[in-house]
């Protein structure tokens, strides 16, 4: 098998150093060519060392590590000697290297869901115009992706799983005091802090919907969320003959990594926990209330909107998040901040991704000014 030359975005996140491990796992099946990260230098100095990529790219100021070159993550990812790339950057700064490998009709291993909320639309056209393929990276779009393998009619339904996030089970009007390290406590997954947070608003399956609008061009009229709390079944598509297919394994985000990063062959990676239903045991459901998750529903109004609003929705929710995470805001003031700075926003209709861009940073700008002065949110 010819090896695949990969370059990872968001290298010393939590999803790129999970792909690391399944490179490391699989040394004859990949070259790693660029490495991309943030301000974590220590960890991306130890990565340059084991995977010697050719070229890197960092946030912070670095040295050349180890021989490879500094580049824009932008001309990293449209090397002519790069096959696929892993998004796995959080938040809006991901769109540039993401439309950048799209423009250059590369695989993009897509696992940050900004990108796609911001400019789903936008984006997946222009893929199908450079020959780009997307493949998503994310538990939830991905078990969906495997769902519909081999099938030739479309899907009826595709049904989201939730955990429920931190809190699940308390009313919204309990989590007034709560803590960012109680909401960084995920009952069922390790993740970064930005998107453990968002589960636990909910405001993250907000954002799995939009992308399975866009990913799989099917209605929101035809995606249900329901609560599933063993986070065993990642999520589940119903055909038009009534049958349910459903795609179950631990929760641990190295499967659906590697199956994106092999697609479409599958390869044995002992590493990875197995599924054992007698272990497992009872796999529950429940109906998601929309009054214990009030960031689900603001997200899917402006989503269904279009234009630029979904790129201000990402980007003041990032900013929120940030606020909270500082311990400016309340874990409850997150909806409020973002409904704020939706309200204040004069949208672009047809938009292209430079105007959702601009948006985004927009709301991210807009929200920070109202928040220093201290306006009432």
């Amino acid at each position: 098998m010819q090896r695949r030359r990969l370059v990872i975005l968001g290298s010393t996140g939590s999803v790129g150093r999970q792909t690391l491990d399944v490179v490391r796992a699989f040394p004859d099946a990949f070259e790693v060519v660029g490495l991309c990260a943030g301000n974590n230098l220590e960890l991306l100095k130890q990565q340059v060392d084991e995977f010697k990529p050719s070229y890197i790219n960092a946030a912070a100021d670095h040295d050349n590590y180890n021989g490879a070159a500094p580049l824009p993550a932008e001309e990293i990812v449209s090397l002519p000697e790069v096959d696929m790339v892993m998004g796995a950057t959080v938040g809006c700064a991901g769109m540039g290297p993401a439309l950048a490998t799209i423009n250059a009709g590369k695989t993009l291993a897509l696992a940050n869901k900004e990108v796609i909320v911001m400019a789903g639309e936008v984006l997946t056209r222009r893929a199908k115009e450079t020959g780009a393929t997307i493949l998503p990276v994310d538990s939830e779009p991905s078990a969906l992706w495997q769902c519909i393998q081999g099938e030739d009619t479309p899907p009826a339904r595709f049904i989201i799983t939730a955990s429920g996030g931190a809190f699940r089970g308390r009313t919204w009007e309990s989590l007034h005091d709560v803590t960012p390290e109680e909401a960084l406590k995920h009952p069922t997954w390790i993740m970064g802090d930005k998107i453990t947070i968002d589960s636990a608003s909910l405001m993250n399956k907000a954002f799995e919907v939009i992308e399975t609008r866009w990913l799989f061009d099917i209605p929101y009229e035809q995606i249900d969320v329901v609560i599933h709390r063993q986070s065993i079944i990642h999520s589940m598509v119903e055909f038009a003959d009534g049958s349910v297919k459903a795609q179950l394994g631990p929760p641990d985000m190295r499967h659906p990594i590697q199956y994106a990063l092999f697609y479409p062959d599958r390869q044995e990676n002992d590493d990875l926990p197995r599924f054992n239903p007698v272990e497992t045991g009872s796999l529950t459901f429940e109906t998601m209330d929309p009054s214990l998750y009030p960031s689900f529903q603001l997200a899917l109004d402006y989503a269904k909107k279009g234009g630029t609003w979904p790129a201000v929705l990402a980007g003041a929710d990032e900013t929120a998040v940030s606020l909270f995470l500082d311990g400016q805001i309340r874990f409850t003031d997150i909806p409020d901040v973002v409904a704020s700075t939706l309200a204040a926003h004069t949208p672009v209709m047809e938009h292209s991704v430079e105007d959702a861009v601009q948006a985004a940073a927009w709301a991210t700008e807009h929200t920070l000014e109202k928040h220093a002065a201290g306006a009432t949110i």
